[in-house]
């Protein structure tokens, strides 16, 4: 770890969630009282969405309600989002020791980024990338309200192939107690029926654990999904869709909208 600010401030308080506590955690609890998802055994890895809660949140809380039963379980995070903001090749860790958002500090495992900055060539610590990324950011208050004690690993995911991130994945998956989290959204201003159309398409390619389907329009977010698609493959996972909408069905026009969906992967 680099002598860098052991504290990433919230980038998108205000903006993308609520900026005060009381609020927020109001939103979430919303949400999850509304979703739809019935648990029936634990979910070792989540893809949500990750646009304002106004949008998406819903359609995240469908997969963060499976987490309730087993909120005391889950003491690892790996959380992967793809970068908005800069041009990344390969993955990045933030070289600090804390994501603050207005429920408090999430604490990161630093051990777990050194090592896979030491292991891997194409991961390396790079606090700009992770400054003003709101994919990751977005996650955590949903997580300080499902969990109890967890850490996280951050990392943004640039330009990086499905064996790339998979590999990190793999290395990352732990047992039990370890949660594979994937941040992504779908399609981007389409009309709604066109999106209605894409989304399906990227939703069977994630079902069908194909992590060669999924085009440069089907999420923003992909190569994430297909690095964990790889991984699931390999491990013969299921796949339960839990939602798939979009900001027409939720808080936005239908002229151009952004595709949203949520997905949980189990174990054999």
């Amino acid at each position: 770890m680099s002598s860098q600010m052991n504290l990433r401030p919230a980038a998108v308080a205000g903006a993308f969630y609520p900026g005060d506590q009381q609020h927020l955690r109001r939103d979430i609890v919303e949400y999850l009282s509304q979703a739809g998802s019935t648990f029936t055994k634990p979910p070792k890895a989540i893809i949500v969405p990750h646009a304002g809660y106004m949008y998406s949140g819903p359609i995240a809380a469908s997969a963060y309600h499976l987490l309730e039963p087993i909120r005391d379980q889950i003491r690892h995070v790996i959380l992967l989002g793809p970068a908005h903001t800069v041009p990344l090749k390969g993955l990045a860790t933030p070289g600090v020791a804390a994501f603050r958002t207005p429920m408090g500090d999430v604490a990161l495992d630093i051990d777990g980024m050194n090592m896979l900055v030491e292991q891997y060539r194409y991961v390396s610590e790079k606090p700009f990338a992770h400054a003003e990324e709101h994919s990751l950011e977005v996650q955590l208050p949903f997580l300080q309200t499902i969990l109890a004690e967890f850490d996280l690993v951050p990392l943004v995911v640039g330009n990086a192939s499905a064996q790339e991130v998979g590999d990190v994945i793999e290395h990352c998956w732990g047992d039990s107690t370890t949660l594979i989290l994937v941040s992504s959204d779908l399609s981007h201003f389409l009309s709604y029926n066109e999106a209605v159309r894409e989304d399906a398409h990227s939703a069977t390619a994630i079902e069908d654990l194909d992590h060669k389907a999924l085009s440069h329009h089907s999420a923003c977010g992909r190569n994430g999904i297909n690095g964990l698609l790889k991984c699931a493959a390999a491990r013969s996972m299921t796949v339960e869709r839990l939602d798939l909408r979009n900001s027409g069905d939720t808080a936005g026009h239908r002229d151009r909208v952004v595709g949203y969906g949520s997905w949980a992967f189990y174990e054999s």
